[in-house]
């Protein structure tokens, strides 16, 4: 069914949407999973995207673009959108074809478990140019911890054979590996144990279950725990996988190091341009805030645009930078950092609540920073950010006093192990 025709509003900036074409339904029951229990939000829904509201959400989101816009991603998350069937994304790709502008190109990104994955669904991805995330937490043991089928089985075996069949089809992917109370103690194995099954891109997120109060459950990783398990990470990439490994959190300190516009939310000065939808078209100010004091509207009835430019989801995104604590505002890596997500944010201070994930946070910029500005340094100088790394782990490059030291302690060399 075509959309009538309407007037075309467009938004003051770029945005993203998060669509969640299938709701919090999954075929798994990882038990830290955020987004299981929004059933409870939609009573007596089918949670499945029809055809009209599919409509409205791709001619909307390409029509809301500001103008001259390039390229405009759409990403496919749940739940698990592989349940929707292969024909589902056909018609995805059929109606982003029908409304994109001349010249404009649209991508797609696809967050999935990887249990439904056939080579079927992998020849459609590469064909379509999709870019799959695929939730993997570490070898089985470490995986199979919280992340079971609905019979309380291990998922391992299903999601390595998805991935098996990803790289088999060329299909372009990363890893998305959450990092939780288990795992966090195995940063080594999970990340040794991912790149043996082939994965050359990472993205680690820090699961934090709130209890009430500054309460967390169990699962949850410890502040300090996850700084040390990305420290660990990052000095296993930098001594032997720089230039064939790439890991977002590095890519993304790297990005802020040279200047550069954030390209990770979550340690971005402001948020309020990546919503998501839900099933039914409504629009909410985040895929951490689905909630209903957060739902902006619906697609049906209003533009993109007059939500993501409206007072209500304006001021969300502004109050990440207006109310950070003043730790963090005079920290010396908030150019890194800038206080975290706000929805970990619910540690008392005397003005405005700090991340609890704070500590960690601190131990891992500070360890890199020193590198990342090296790096910077290098690219600027036109040397290759690979070539300064691989002297600096062999020896062969004259280590300079405000260089990072090359015992990876992240100090200067003058503070550390100069002579």
């Amino acid at each position: 069914m075509t959309m009538k025709n309407h007037s075309v509003e467009r938004s003051v900036r770029p945005f993203h949407v998060m669509a969640k074409p299938i709701g919090p339904l999954c075929n798994l029951d990882c038990e830290y999973c955020f987004y299981l229990d929004k059933t409870s939000l939609f009573p007596g829904s089918k949670f499945h995207m029809e055809d009209d509201v599919l409509e409205a959400h791709i001619q909307g989101y390409i029509e809301a673009q500001p103008d001259n816009c390039p390229e405009v991603n759409f990403a496919w998350q749940g739940g698990e959108p592989t349940l929707l069937g292969l024909d589902y994304f056909k018609r995805v790709v059929e109606l982003q074809q029908r409304y994109k502008r001349p010249g404009m190109k649209v991508s797609n990104a696809l967050q999935t478990n990887g249990t439904k994955l056939d080579l079927l669904w992998c020849q459609f991805l590469r064909a379509n140019e999709f870019l799959v995330g695929i939730s993997i937490d570490g070898p089985e043991v470490l995986h199979d911890r919280y992340r079971v089928t609905k019979g309380g089985d291990g998922s391992f075996y299903q999601v390595k054979r998805g991935l098996e069949h990803l790289i088999m089809e060329n299909v372009d992917y990363n890893v998305l590996t959450v990092v939780q109370r288990d795992n966090g103690d195995h940063p080594e194995e999970v990340y040794e144990g991912i790149k043996a099954m082939g994965a050359e891109y990472f993205q680690f997120i820090p699961i934090v279950e709130r209890t009430g109060g500054q309460g967390v459950t169990d699962r949850s990783v410890l502040p300090r725990q996850f700084g040390e398990f990305m420290v660990t990470v990052f000095e296993l990439w930098r001594q032997g996988d720089i230039g064939r490994i790439f890991v977002q959190h590095f890519e993304a300190a790297l990005n802020a190091a040279m200047g550069n516009p954030h390209t990770v939310c979550v340690h971005a000065p402001e948020c309020g341009r990546s919503v998501a939808v839900e099933h039914n078209g409504d629009l909410f100010s985040c895929d951490h805030y689905v909630e209903e004091e957060y739902r902006l509207g619906n697609i049906k009835t209003l533009s993109y645009a007059a939500m993501l430019d409206g007072p209500a989801q304006t001021t969300f995104g502004k109050d990440k930078r207006t109310k950070l604590p003043a730790k963090c505002v005079k920290c010396s890596i908030r150019y890194m950092c800038h206080g975290g997500c706000p929805v970990q944010r619910f540690i008392p201070t005397e003005q405005h609540d700090l991340n609890y994930l704070c500590d960690g946070y601190f131990h891992f910029f500070s360890h890199i920073a020193p590198y990342m500005d090296a790096m910077k340094s290098a690219l600027e100088n036109g040397e290759t950010a690979n070539r300064y790394f691989r002297h600096l782990r062999e020896g062969g490059l004259k280590i300079r006093r405000n260089d990072p030291c090359p015992c990876g302690s992240g100090k200067k060399y003058k503070r550390c192990c100069e002579p």
